[in-house]
């Protein structure tokens, strides 16, 4: 990380972002630099049980309260664990004080090895969202996102379909006075 990076912290869509992979989201940046950005969408669990994407065996047994997540629309088939717990493999990211990030089988087979109140503290998810360089920045002076700090526990305690709401009154600002106006999508 470089010091204007924005990672770790999070992004939250403005009104006007009308992209259905981003309308309302809020995404974790993850890796900020001058080589691009990457982040995940927090907010957008699916329904789809992990054991009809992981096709192991003994799945169905560890995994029955582990959901698919949406990270975003890059690579929508690129899995992903983000963690509070580290899982203690070579590949893993720390992005965060007690945030770690890794899309190896291992970190897989390490979370949901953890018993369920760690997996509790735990995504698996499906994408990313990325920006070329620069261009984050083109849509954060178009006014398309607001830039918040990271809260974990907004990100793993509060539930997805009302993060996007608390993290924007967390940051002193009420939702409602959010107005249409200039931005990107």
């Amino acid at each position: 990380m470089n010091e204007k990076s924005l990672a770790p912290s999070l992004l939250l869509a403005m009104p006007q972002m009308t992209d259905p992979n981003f309308a309302r989201s809020v995404v974790l940046l993850c890796e900020h630099g001058k080589e691009g950005t990457m982040g995940l969408v927090v907010n957008r669990p699916t329904t789809t049980p992990l054991s009809s994407v992981v096709q192991w065996e003994s799945l169905a047994a560890r995994a029955s309260d582990v959901r698919v997540w949406i990270g975003g629309p890059v690579e929508p088939h690129r899995g992903w664990i983000l963690s509070r717990f580290d899982p203690g493999t070579r590949d893993r990211i720390e992005i965060g004080e007690s945030l770690y990030l890794s899309g190896s089988v291992e970190a897989l087979r390490r979370f949901l090895s953890a018993p369920p109140e760690l997996r509790r503290q735990g995504r698996f998810l499906l994408g990313y969202a990325g920006w070329a360089p620069g261009q984050l920045e083109g849509e954060l002076a178009a006014s398309a996102w607001l830039n918040a700090p990271l809260e974990l526990d907004l990100v793993f305690e509060t539930p997805p379909e009302r993060m996007w709401d608390a993290a924007v009154r967390s940051l002193g600002i009420d939702p409602a006075s959010l107005q249409m106006g200039p931005g990107v999508h």
